[in-house]
């Protein structure tokens, strides 16, 4: 029985082991999106997206509903966010103090409040964002990679006021 149980854990684990598997989970975190626009925020072909889909789909991790043409995809069970987010917390207890580019340190601890993605103004908090960037003293927290992407073509665009 409990062998059953691990194989199925290892089953979930490997769905969700590829950065940009949990980079779409954590796009779905609030919210239900389309293929489109979750490929455009990750800055992937669709067909890469397509294929990530499928897999947190066959792991069911996410549901799927039909609107008009459009596939919208959402987290089936929120547990999968709540377990995302204690295994990266554990993460940053584990990292300790990091420091960027310039020689500015840092705890990873500290990153707690909540912000606003620039590019999309997607609610992202520092410890859930999945990047974030120096720019002009500031740091700019992001929920995908092609949202962080279309900020560095164009930071003064996104700059915070």
């Amino acid at each position: 029985m409990y062998a059953k149980v691990f194989r199925l854990q290892a089953d979930l684990l490997k769905a969700l082991a590829h950065p940009k598997r949990l980079e779409i989970v954590n796009l779905l975190r609030d919210q239900e999106m389309g293929v489109t626009d979750i490929y455009s925020m990750l800055d992937l072909p669709q067909a890469n997206v397509s294929q990530h889909l499928m897999i947190l789909r066959d792991a069911r991790v996410v549901s799927t509903r039909k609107e008009g043409k459009q596939v919208v995809y959402g987290v089936l069970d929120p547990r999968v966010i709540r377990a995302c987010d204690l295994l990266r917390e554990v993460l940053i207890d584990l990292a300790g103090d990091e420091e960027t580019a310039n020689g500015f340190k840092y705890s990873m601890k500290e990153l707690v409040p909540i912000v606003h993605d620039p590019v999309c103004g997607m609610r992202v908090s520092p410890k859930t964002a999945g990047f974030n960037y120096e720019w002009g003293g500031e740091v700019y927290y992001f929920c995908a990679s092609g949202c962080l992407k279309k900020f560095q073509e164009r930071p003064e665009e996104y700059e915070q006021k």
